[in-house]
């Protein structure tokens, strides 16, 4: 959430951040003539309440006559207050409103540009995979090997679900615990947190109000499934300030994630955009004077995933019209799938400032005896699944169809070396 005192000293600039993000702009505008509303109604209150004040001290002193003419000279400024306290109360309701739906300012590093047009593709880590053979799509080869069950997971839940069977199944499973092996090696503490979140949870990091649509409600209870750990790990932390020995904190956790991914890109054959899936996630707390270094080496840890399974794949700097709601600044990792001949993200990197914090009161103090700041919340996929899954197998796919385990995989996975009909 933008500070409103930082909207009000720079308005300019966040005009042109919303410009720039494709965003409208009369959410700017509304608030700009309610602070203007609540800013004179403010003042008009305080100057209320010292002249009540005055009058209060005074009245002792007066006669009887004029006293009468204070008290009830009093008695309407009393009233004018308590209209006042009660327009501003509704002011800053709204107001509020307001503020949650205001997108981060991006960072100026940020290229500008119209949504995926305006993206700069950093640097490319390996080559794409030349085949001698035609090579398959991933659900052509999970299908083929009997890894991968799309009519079923349909049946037992509806489009957008699947099932893994077999070695398909523990071959998720082994990517699961590799990456959780390797974040713990890079200083990462890991965390099995709830499923389940509260709606201040999921207002704390920004899914709400503005992503309500893409997620899953549990109405009795007011829950919400998660949509990525980022969300339970992030308010592990909220209301709380932190003391700056504690900082930098690493989290790393697993969980299975739920999106609608509602509209065309729920066409998408095979996995690559489904409703349910698994996810590791980083997440970081820093010092707001060392978090664009945190994202340099968020991403680092990030691609080491990806490097391990030796996939091919780029590094997108998402431009103003492309990074996300809540983000200042964010790279996408993209590995190749040669069977769809496509790229595939499987990871975003961000750095939030204090965008997060200042929603979920995330603070930490620097000093026993100084005021306490908020602290910077970075978050990355380390990584998604099952886009990796899908770039595994379309990636070691042999012609007979079986496929290769990754070295990486082997010893979660027993051994194996070989996914075989």
């Amino acid at each position: 959430m933008l500070d409103a005192k930082f909207i009000r000293d720079n308005t300019e600039a966040v005009r042109q951040a919303l410009k720039n993000r494709n965003y409208d702009l009369s959410v700017l505008e509304r608030f700009l003539e309610l602070d203007g509303r609540w800013r004179a109604l403010t003042e008009e209150g305080n100057s209320l309440r010292q002249k009540r004040n005055e009058v209060s001290e005074q009245i002792p002193k007066l006669s009887k006559a004029e006293k009468q003419i204070k008290i009830a000279e009093m008695k309407g400024i009393a009233e004018r207050i308590k209209i006042i306290e009660g327009s501003v109360k509704g002011i800053e309701s709204e107001r509020d409103e307001l503020l949650l739906n205001m997108p981060n300012m991006p960072d100026p590093s940020v290229p500008v540009g119209p949504q995926d047009e305006g993206d700069v593709f950093v640097r490319t880590w390996g080559s794409a995979r030349k085949f001698d053979f035609k090579p398959l799509t991933h659900w052509e080869i999970g299908e083929g090997l009997d890894i991968i069950d799309f009519d079923r997971g349909a049946k037992v839940t509806g489009t957008g679900f699947y099932v893994l069977k077999g070695d398909g199944a523990r071959l998720e499973r082994a990517l699961i615990n590799y990456m959780l092996d390797l974040h713990k090696e890079q200083g990462y503490e890991e965390l099995f947190p709830p499923v389940m979140i509260n709606r201040k949870s999921c207002v704390g990091t920004g899914q709400l109000p503005k992503m309500q649509e893409d997620m899953y409600w549990v109405e009795r209870d007011d829950l919400w499934l998660n949509p990525t750990a980022e969300v339970p790990v992030t308010n592990l932390y909220a209301d709380e300030i932190l003391d700056r020995r504690q900082l930098p904190i690493y989290h790393t956790a697993y969980l299975p994630s739920f999106r609608r991914e509602a509209g065309k890109h729920i066409e998408t054959k095979g996995i690559a955009r489904v409703h349910q899936f698994n996810k590791v996630e980083l997440v970081k707390f820093v010092l707001p004077e060392t978090s664009q270094a945190e994202l340099e080496t968020l991403l680092a840890d990030a691609e080491a995933v990806v490097q391990g399974l030796k996939l091919p794949y780029r590094i997108r700097l998402l431009c103003t019209g492309s990074v996300g709601f809540h983000s200042s600044k964010t790279y996408d990792i993209e590995a190749h799938a040669p069977g769809m001949d496509q790229w595939l993200e499987v990871s975003s990197c961000s750095d939030f400032k204090d965008f997060q914090a200042r929603r979920a009161m995330i603070k930490f103090r620097r000093e026993p005896h100084l005021k306490s700041e908020f602290v910077h919340t970075l978050n990355g996929s380390g990584i998604a699944l099952p886009r990796t899954m899908a770039s595994v197998l379309e990636n070691c796919q042999n012609e007979d169809g079986s496929v290769t385990v990754p070295e990486a995989l082997r010893p979660y996975m027993k051994g194996t070396s070989v996914i075989g009909p």
